[in-house]
């Protein structure tokens, strides 16, 4: 029995792991460790204000789907009253009450107690489309929201992974100066100079010391910025480990502007809003239609009891006559417009985006291995010079090159890095 319990807590806590199909959903928080990219992402789409904020959008925005569809369902309203009254002439109930009949005391032998219990169905049998065009635009209304949390989850995404790779970029700059600053000691404590040497050696030392005290000072920048995008206490230790090499992307360009077509969620969100003026419309038109209701109503009443009973069914047509049927039409008219010239003009950024962003890539996509090549010829002439001959004044000069070297090709890598998370935004989609 023990063993089929434990197996069971096994299996459930399991599961929330399982369903960990996409980012934002349930993640432990990790402090003092290195994060990952993925694990990054998840903590900080949980910490983040606009993303949840968007979270709860869509879910009033589903409420509100219900809502509209329960428009179509018989309208229910349960009445009990208890009047007590004193009359020297027939009065009507308000409408709170029920609008009943109460005669004076004269002709109820002064009874003065008055009570009623009944409840009320009434259902639209036909409203000129106002009660289909609410749901729809209940259900446009859902998908603008949706495309508002895949917008501002995209933005947070492309963020995140930025101040991610300028992190790592960091940790390794930093990893680089200290190896060059425990070289140059090294260097030095077996060199034999001339007085006037000494000075050089003294001078590259300091530049050398300061460049390791500036790859600090950036790494604890990068540090709080990630710090910042993940919105967590910035007195945290954070590291981040992760492939930090070069990508490439083989897409051309119309290929990328065409996926950005199909999953930027801003023109999503710009043609649910073309939808909404168009369903705007045709509500505005319908008042121009009747409603035709038919009504039901049971209830018991009575003066000392409920002895007595009613029954009604009623059928109604009603037209409102609306004053701003004409104004309406116009406005939402117009407002359409605008919002076709809002899609245009978004089309018109993206590719703007697309465009900027494939350059960008292209750029440090065929920069980075230029630099990657150079930086790995350095590396074997250090050591192959290393072996070769004593150090003097030139090797404190040729280690300040060859930090100057690997940074450059770090931070072609985290250009490289960043222009892909750019045009991932920029199409919407990860590559």
């Amino acid at each position: 029995m023990k063993k089929i319990i434990a197996l069971c807590v096994g299996l459930f806590a399991v599961l929330p792991l399982a369903a960990q199909t996409e980012y934002g959903v349930q993640f432990s928080n990790l402090v003092n460790e290195e994060l990952t990219l993925e694990s990054a992402i998840r903590l900080g789409l949980e910490n983040n204000n606009k993303f949840l904020s968007a979270q709860q959008g869509i879910i009033i925005a589903e409420q509100q789907v219900k809502e509209a569809r329960a428009l179509f369902l018989p309208q229910l309203a349960l009445q009990g009253s208890a009047t007590w009254y004193d009359l020297d002439y027939p009065m009507v109930l308000p409408d709170s009450v029920g609008n009943r009949l109460i005669p004076s005391n004269n002709n109820t032998d002064n009874k003065h107690q008055f009570f009623g219990a009944g409840i009320t169905a009434t259902q639209y049998l036909y409203s000129g489309g106002r009660l289909h065009n609410t749901l729809k635009i209940a259900q446009a209304n859902l998908k603008q929201a949706q495309s508002h949390y895949e917008a501002i989850k995209n933005s947070l995404v492309r963020d995140i992974k930025q101040a991610f790779f300028a992190l790592l970029y960091a940790q390794y700059n930093a990893q680089l100066a200290q190896t060059v600053q425990t070289k140059a000691k090294n260097y030095t404590r077996s060199m034999s100079l001339s007085a006037w040497d000494k000075v050089r050696a003294q001078y590259l030392s300091s530049v050398l010391s300061s460049v390791k005290n500036a790859a600090d000072n950036d790494l604890h920048k990068a540090q709080l910025a990630m710090l910042v995008v993940l919105n967590k206490e910035l007195n945290s230790d954070i590291t981040v480990k992760g492939d930090f090499k070069p990508v490439e992307v083989q897409l051309d360009l119309p290929h990328l502007n065409l996926w950005s077509m199909q999953f930027r969620p801003e023109l999503k969100s710009a043609i649910y809003a073309l939808e909404l003026d168009n369903l705007a419309i045709d509500l505005a038109l319908s008042h121009r239609y009747p409603d035709i209701l038919l009504t039901g109503t049971y209830e018991r009443l009575g003066f000392e009891d409920l002895s007595d009973e009613n029954k009604q069914i009623s059928l109604a047509i009603r037209l409102p006559i609306s004053y701003k049927l004409f104004t309406q039409s116009t406005r939402r008219k117009a407002e359409q417009k605008q919002s076709t010239l809002r899609r245009s003009s978004i089309e018109d950024t993206i590719r703007v985006e697309v465009a900027e962003n494939y350059a960008n890539m292209a750029f440090w996509q065929a920069e980075v291995f230029t630099r990657q090549s150079a930086w790995n010829d350095v590396q074997k002439s250090l050591t192959h010079a290393e072996k070769a001959a004593r150090p003097d004044v030139q090797a404190l000069e040729a280690l300040n090159a060859y930090y100057h070297m690997g940074q450059s090709y770090y931070e072609a890598v985290r250009n490289n890095l960043s222009a892909k998370a750019g045009l991932e935004w920029a199409i919407g989609r990860d590559l």
